[in-house]
Parts: structure tokens; C-alpha cells; sequence
């Protein structure tokens, strides 16, 4: 699939944006953010691994179908890959009602004027294609665990932005395209900021805040703060 918003005239523009927001990390620091993701990844699949066998053991006797599933995001400079989530959809279940409730989102969001209300990043209420279990899922972010696969793998970090689908990005304005000067995280400042209670703005600035900042400390501060905002299933829906 192309991206449109990263092809034609507007690409070099946006190629420049992404680029201001790069910050000057040394080897070192580099280094230990990626050591810090070994081992926490490494660390939770062998502490968690009953419940992810739980968890595969609820989907099967769920709902028909895989127990992973694949999609494709884009990651760290728009390049592609697949990312692993627990199966929280029916087998099959098409994505057109989710694409057209993002498009809404982003394209209204971008129209708020100062008088307007914001309009958080809710997703979708009682959406048909969600079974029971993966409902559940989804409310204790349970689902994203597999991603410590793309951890492992490098596809991701434990910290940074959560990495989009295609055709979110299609969608989106210049400046959201700073998101993707780091690799995407499983949770990030935007997670333990409110989550789905910000808007796609709000979002998009605490990326990039989070991405003028990073470092190893700050990383390792989401990751104490992810603790409790899933506990309290704080900004989930």
C-alpha cells in the first residue's frame, strides 16, 4: 500500500519535519535504551508466560480462529513491519468501520477551533466485531503483550510512540509525521498522559515531547508510571 502523505511534492517537506525533531543521542545512551528493552522484554515473557498460555487458552475457547494477530504498522522512518497482538476480533472481521472512525477522528480534530470542544481519541463503543474476551483484552491492554516479540526483534521499543496503521497515516497533518524519528513503543508519555482522554493533537505533541527528551532515565520513568496508569486502567476504553 502507499502512504499518500509521504509521496509526491510533499515528501522531501515532511522528510525535513520528521528530521528537525531528531535529538543528538550519543552511542552510549543509545545503547542502554536498547539494553533496558532486552531485559525488561526479555524479563516479562519468562515472568508472564502462565498468563500469556491463559490468555491463548481463553481466545481459543472464545472465538474460532488464530491466537495472534498480525498487522501491518509503519515503524521508525515509515518503514513497515508486522506488529503481534492476542486476537481481540472476530476471524475475518474487516477493518472499513475502524479506518473510517479514525479518519473522523483526525480530520474533525484538525477543524476544532478555539471555541470548539476537543474530541478525545475515543475508539469505538460496543464495536460488533470484538469478542468477549478480547474485550476484556483491550481494557487491561492485555492484548499488546505479544509486541514484546517486536521488542526483542527490534521492530520496537518498550517506550515511544505507538506505531500506526497505513491508513491512519494517510490522514495525517505535516507535524504528525515527527512520530516517526524513533522507534514506536508498546507504551509511551501519551499512554501515561490520558490516553484515549486527549485529543489526536494532545497526542501527537506529547510524541513529540517525549521525543525531544528521551533518554534512558526518562524511559525507564514511563515504564514505573505504565505500572499503575494499567492497573487503574487509566485513558483505556
Amino acid at each position: 500500500m502507499t502512504v499518500k502523505t509521504v509521496s509526491g511534492a510533499g515528501a522531501a517537506a515532511e522528510a525535513a519535519d520528521r528530521q528537525a525533531v531528531h535529538v543528538a543521542t550519543s552511542r552510549q545512551a543509545e545503547l542502554a535504551m536498547r539494553l533496558l528493552d532486552l531485559v525488561v522484554a526479555a524479563a516479562m515473557v519468562v515472568l508472564l508466560l502462565p498468563l500469556l498460555l491463559v490468555v491463548a487458552l481463553l481466545i481459543k475457547l472464545d472465538s474460532r480462529g488464530p491466537v495472534i494477530f498480525w498487522q501491518r504498522r509503519l515503524g521508525r522512518d515509515l518503514a513497515p513491519f508486522r506488529v503481534a497482538k492476542f486476537r481481540t476480533m472476530r476471524d475475518g472481521a474487516a477493518a472499513d468501520v475502524h479506518r473510517a472512525h479514525v479518519e473522523a477522528m483526525i480530520r474533525e480534530d484538525a477543524k476544532q477551533g478555539e471555541d470548539a470542544p476537543p474530541r478525545p481519541m475515543q475508539k469505538l463503543h460496543e464495536d460488533p466485531r470484538v469478542t468477549a474476551v478480547g474485550s476484556f483484552l483491550r481494557r487491561t491492554s492485555l492484548d499488546e503483550l505479544p509486541q514484546l516479540w517486536n521488542v526483542l526483534r527490534g521492530e520496537m521499543s518498550l517506550v515511544g510512540p505507538r506505531p500506526p496503521i497505513g491508513y491512519e497515516v494517510e490522514n495525517y497533518p505535516a507535524r504528525a509525521f515527527r512520530r516517526f524519528a524513533v522507534r514506536p513503543g508498546m507504551t509511551g508519555l501519551w499512554q501515561v498522559s490520558g490516553r484515549c482522554l486527549t485529543t489526536f493533537d494532545e497526542m501527537v505533541e506529547l510524541d513529540i515531547t517525549y521525543i525531544e527528551r528521551r533518554s534512558f532515565w526518562l524511559n525507564l520513568k514511563i515504564l514505573l508510571l505504565t505500572v499503575p496508569t494499567v492497573i487503574h486502567g487509566d485513558g483505556a476504553e
